[in-house]
């Protein structure tokens, strides 16, 4: 582990040390020069898909086609370490629950099933058939399906959520609870009804064309390293990018690619933002406001600014919004973003002054209470000059996981359309259930309340990753029984129900086979690219399970005889998988002759042809208020002798969602440690508190219910005043269930209001340390 400080990185994103950073992973693993050419199959035509980020790929004509946290991933995959029987012999779950996440994932790949055994509190060997009947006989014994919940996560290819979906649906519920419930949601539920899809609109190629990039509450140099390399080639051209962010973040500041040879060797970098806007956390709804209101008052006082054939012609509300937008009272808009009315109308400015913009945005605007109308006013932006559905112009949310919009392409959903579960119907000759399943936060409270009885995870950490953490808790140790699909040890399998399984499956970069040889599956990226990936390492155990055998077993053994489905011939050639889902969903046509081509293909998305699948058969202008009753709105108004502040929790540079590669987090200079709090030093003095002092973070929030997260270093940082961040999942548990994205049911993870007290020392300093202790 680092040694513990703060000392802020002065230097570029990428650069000499993105390239150390991947050498100590792969060092951190054991396998230095295994890993080293396993990296080099990682996103290429006769290789694995990366299984980080869903940033989609160029053309494979660099042998480099990975990025400093993608080769984490990688490596944290193929490490040498294995967790077997003997691991599980020598510690009690007890014991493993107050070990740190890093601890438990650290510890490397699970070789075999293992089930939770009361007696000893330990995991012990199980057979796989064992494992699968003792599955079927819980949901069989079930009065009713709903009480079964069904978790999936991002990393899942697209012939594992296929088979997923399918065998839950033939079951009987639509109670998928998934990880697009805690980040993008929103985008799909703003977009889907305004211009008609759920996904962005823009391919790498209008990366190339657009004169301005317009990114929101997104950390690409963290979270999407392999963005930057388009922003620097947009920015090299010419191209305007306008960052909003509380937080200064290197990555949108300077960047030094590492394939960039003259770059590297003069130890040089290029500027990213052309402008960066600090605004309030949450600010972004009234920042946009702000931005279309300059941009109709330039069209009153000269014309020619709207693109009146596109809005004539493709859209409809733009009436209700234009009188919207000029009656909009500049003071309410520079309070509420925290940006002066001059900054808002340069940033306007920037828009007006460029043919094609494109728009991206990533959680910092999904996890808030008003995401869907902040999203539904970015798309607006758009559309006053007609950036939709033409070159080098569109909206692009920034997806997270691997695989997370293609499972949602293959039906995972717990609001499943009509024409979907008709579909299904025909193709496999049962009735799908019609009636809406539940969500993450309401499978959560459907265990809580006792009629949740079993779940199921197909890969995640469901008990990390999820809100209000010791509520989340006692839901899943309420459920009769507990089973993940995963690769490696995590939280999850220590908070666990009253019987519980542990199944290990091969990851992305293991060669899987099956009947008719080496399989490969399929992955669709966030701009609607679907390609194959195939696994070049021998399995880490000969025991290990593929994701699509471990569905398709698992569905053979509850179904019995009452399925038509042929599950176990499906997995002996993974092109018969595809058949069936080319079957169901007519996009994908010749499914297996087209992911023959490098790269792949591109499914349809009707919105880039400005054909508009909406109700009005045109996108649709959407009038919004600016919100003024938010939680921290009320917070502030219940607090009155208290200083409360919004919080918004952020991932490490070592960290990928809820998998913690290390301690450090070099871009905003904090190391050997995770219990910080950045926040701005005028708010420290204000306090009466000092930079380095010990705080605990309290919710304030109107159940009644005491949230708090304690022992938190405050670090003064460049961030507004009244802003906090923190990292999660650390500060999960200052989250309420009830913190919900209105119209989309997200997790309201980046606005949460919160006061800072001392800390006042109780038990021990490494106690304090790790994420859970005491779990």
């Amino acid at each position: 582990m680092s040694e513990k400080k703060i000392e802020f990185y002065k230097g570029p994103a990428g650069g000499w040390a993105a390239l150390k950073s991947v050498s100590k992973a792969l060092l951190a693993q054991d396998i230095a020069v295994k890993g080293a050419k396993t990296l080099l199959s990682a996103n290429q035509p006769d290789g694995f898909d990366c299984p980080g980020c869903a940033w989609p790929d160029r053309n494979h004509a660099s042998t480099f086609e990975f990025c400093e946290n993608g080769a984490k991933a990688v490596a944290a995959e193929a490490t040498a370490r294995r967790v077997t029987r003997e691991f599980f012999a020598q510690h009690t779950v007890t014991e493993l629950a107050g070990k740190s996440d890093f601890f438990l994932e650290d510890q490397g790949r699970l070789t075999e099933p293992m089930v939770y055994d009361r007696a000893s509190d330990k995991y012990l060997p199980i057979e796989w058939d064992t494992a699968f009947e003792m599955i079927a006989g819980h949901l069989n014994a079930l009065p009713d399906p709903n009480q079964a919940m069904f978790y999936t996560s991002g990393r899942a290819s697209n012939e594992a959520a296929f088979l997923y979906q399918l065998f839950v649906r033939e079951f009987g519920t639509n109670n998928f609870p998934d990880c697009s419930n805690m980040c993008h949601e929103p985008s799909g539920s703003a977009m889907r009804p305004q211009i008609g899809v759920g996904k962005g609109t823009v391919t790498l190629d209008d990366f190339e064309q657009a004169d301005a990039i317009f990114i929101f509450g997104q950390n690409p140099g963290t979270n999407h390293p392999r963005m930057l390399g388009e922003l620097r080639a947009a920015a090299k051209r010419g191209a305007r990018i306008v960052s909003f962010n509380p937080l200064r973040e290197r990555g949108l500041e300077r960047f030094a690619d590492p394939q960039a040879k003259l770059e590297m060797a003069t130890l040089g970098s290029t500027q990213i933002s052309s402008h960066y806007f600090q605004l309030r956390v949450g600010g972004d709804f009234a920042l946009v406001k702000g931005m279309m209101k300059h941009v109709v008052e330039q069209e009153d006082a000269r014309g020619g600014v709207l693109d009146h054939a596109f809005i004539a012609e493709h859209t409809v509300g733009i009436e209700a919004l234009l009188e919207d937008l000029r009656g909009e009272s500049w003071p309410l808009l520079e309070q509420e973003s925290g940006l002066s009315e001059a900054q808002m109308r340069a940033a306007g400015d920037v828009y007006l002054g460029a043919e094609r913009v494109i728009a991206c945005w990533g959680m910092g605007i999904t996890q808030h209470a008003h995401s869907v109308a902040t999203i539904q006013m970015i798309a607006n932006l758009l559309m006053l000059r007609g950036n939709i559905g033409r070159p080098g112009a569109g909206a692009c949310p920034v997806r997270g996981h691997s695989n997370v919009q293609g499972d949602r392409t293959m039906g995972i959903w717990e609001k499943p359309p009509a024409a979907l579960l008709d579909r299904l119907r025909d193709v496999f000759g049962f009735e799908p259930p019609r009636t809406p399943g539940v969500d993450v936060v309401e499978s959560i409270k459907l265990m809580l309340s006792g009629r949740g009885k079993v779940f199921i995870a197909l890969g995640g950490n469901f008990a990390a990753a999820t809100p209000d953490t010791y509520e989340t808790w006692k839901g899943l140790r309420n459920c009769d029984l507990t089973v993940h699909v995963t690769t490696k040890l995590n939280r999850s399998h220590i908070v666990h129900g009253r019987n519980a399984l542990i199944l290990p499956c091969l990851g992305r970069t293991e060669i899987d086979v099956q009947a008719a040889g080496p399989q490969g599956v399929t992955v669709e990226d966030s701009m609607s690219m679907v390609h194959i990936s195939s696994g070049i390492n021998p399995p880490a155990s000969e025991h290990l399970l593929s994701e699509p055998a471990i569905v398709a077993r698992l569905a053979a053994a509850t179904l019995g005889k009452r399925s038509k489905t042929p599950w176990l011939w499906l997995i002996e050639d993974y092109d018969r998988i595809r058949d069936k889902i080319e079957a169901v969903f007519d996009d994908f046509f010749d499914f297996n002759e087209r992911i023959k081509v490098p790269g792949g293909f591109r499914l349809r998305n009707t919105a880039s042809e400005r054909v508009w699948a909406t109700e009005p058969g045109k996108a649709v202008f959407c009038t919004h208020a600016v919100p003024l009753d938010t939680p921290a709105h009320r917070a502030r108004a219940r607090q009155l002798d208290k200083v409360v502040f919004t919080l918004l929790t952020t991932r490490s540079h070592d960290q990928y969602n809820t998998t913690i590669y290390g301690q450090d987090d070099r871009y905003r200079g904090v190391f050997g440690q995770r219990r910080v709090v950045f926040i701005n030093a005028a708010d420290i003095k204000h306090l009466g508190l000092r930079d380095g002092q010990w705080v605990d973070i309290h919710t304030v929030w109107s159940d009644g219910v005491e949230r708090r997260a304690d022992r938190f270093k405050l670090v003064a940082y460049d961030i507004p005043r009244g802003n906090l961040a923190a990292y999660y999942p650390e500060t999960n548990p200052l989250v309420p269930l009830s913190a919900t994205a209105i119209e989309a049911g997200t997790p309201t993870s980046k606005s949460i209001p919160v006061i800072l007290t001392p800390h006042e020392a109780t038990g021990s300093a490494q106690q304090a340390d790790t994420t859970f202790a005491g779990a």
